[in-house]
């Protein structure tokens, strides 16, 4: 899989962005310090000041790729469902029992991220823990229905309905497997958030991913009633 990244390109709306910041050095340097920075002080408290500062440069070189923090954390969260909509077709590939789909497709949707892939410049694993933390900020806004129509989340919600087509396949009777899957994906971030910073709302199990385990639960029991 890591060879083929490399040359795979990931849909990301040019809504999000002034100029494509992944076809120059600079744009580069901006997604991966950018990426640093988010992880390492959060969402808030990160500006575009403090970013150029980090790679050396003005304010006004990042304001020719983004014209705001959250056009730059609209571009990461996008590409991030991108990829992973391309890690899940890569998981399924020949995979016949639409059981087995969706136990993989649950699996890649609430574990951990906890390796970087060849091949791409932008360090997954930090991404990851960005989407966990912070991604609901793209979306809780007053402008959410504007940039609905310009298919900004087109990828987010490709990849819930995609595996909520799994659920129809196993009961094609049962009402809500889009409302299902999206509450397995956020349900599962806040899930990850509480085990490392308020663990007494989660439970942990010795020898087992007891996030993945319990949504793994949740699904097949709910759509097998």
């Amino acid at each position: 899989m890591n060879n083929i990244l490399s040359k795979v390109v990931f849909d990301v709306k040019e809504s999000t962005f002034l100029k494509d910041p992944q076809t120059s050095d600079l744009g580069n340097r901006i997604l991966e310090s950018g990426i640093d920075l988010i992880n390492e002080i959060g969402f808030d408290a990160f500006t575009f000041r403090k970013l150029a500062q980090s790679i050396s440069s003005v304010e006004a070189s990042i304001y020719r790729y983004f014209e705001s923090k959250h056009k730059l954390l609209l571009y990461l969260t996008t590409w991030y469902w991108s990829f992973t909509e391309y890690r899940l077709e890569f998981k399924l590939a020949n995979v016949d029992s639409a059981e087995d789909r969706l136990r993989r497709s649950i699996i890649l949707l609430t574990s951990e991220l906890d390796e970087n892939f060849t091949g791409l410049n932008i360090d997954v694993v930090k991404l990851s823990n960005i989407v966990i933390v912070e991604s609901s900020k793209a979306y809780l806004t007053k402008d959410v229905d504007q940039e609905n129509e310009e298919g900004i989340f087109l990828g987010y919600k490709r990849l819930v309905e995609r595996v909520g087509d799994i659920v129809l396949e196993i009961n094609p009777t049962f009402k809500y497997p889009n409302m299902l899957i999206s509450t397995v994906v956020e349900g599962a971030h806040n899930q990850r958030f509480f085990a490392q910073h308020l663990p007494r709302l989660t439970n942990t199990v010795e020898g087992e991913d007891a996030i993945t385990e319990f949504y793994l639960q949740m699904v097949f029991k709910t759509i097998t009633k």
